[in-house]
């Protein structure tokens, strides 16, 4: 793979991850209804679902691509720095969701 292929991966990438986004915000929408969970908390948890979703698809695509143009191999680096990552900007996108429809400015 060369990074000149980047733009192709990328879209690859997030319309696979858009479509299993979409699953699984419907499933924790669905799931949140029949626990019977306020919808606004549906909608903050179902709206993250499917962000993570989409910035962790793009995350994953990217940084090896990077990490091999820098000199670094990718099989080695990735997997736990994409995991923290993602992990750590979860929480901010979360909690970035949360406070916007909770009126927390």
């Amino acid at each position: 793979m060369r990074l000149r292929d980047m733009g192709r991966v990328i879209r690859k990438e997030v319309s696979t991850s858009f479509l299993i986004a979409l699953t699984l915000g419907l499933a924790g929408c669905l799931r949140a209804w029949m626990m019977g969970i306020g919808m606004e908390i549906t909608l903050i948890v179902s709206l993250t679902l499917v962000c993570i979703t989409l910035w962790s698809a793009i995350v994953s695509s990217v940084i090896p691509m990077v990490l091999k143009r820098i000199g670094i191999d990718p099989a080695v680096v990735s997997a736990p720095f994409i995991a923290t990552l993602i992990d750590g900007t979860g929480l901010i996108i979360y909690f970035k969701i949360a406070q916007y429809f909770l009126g927390l400015n």
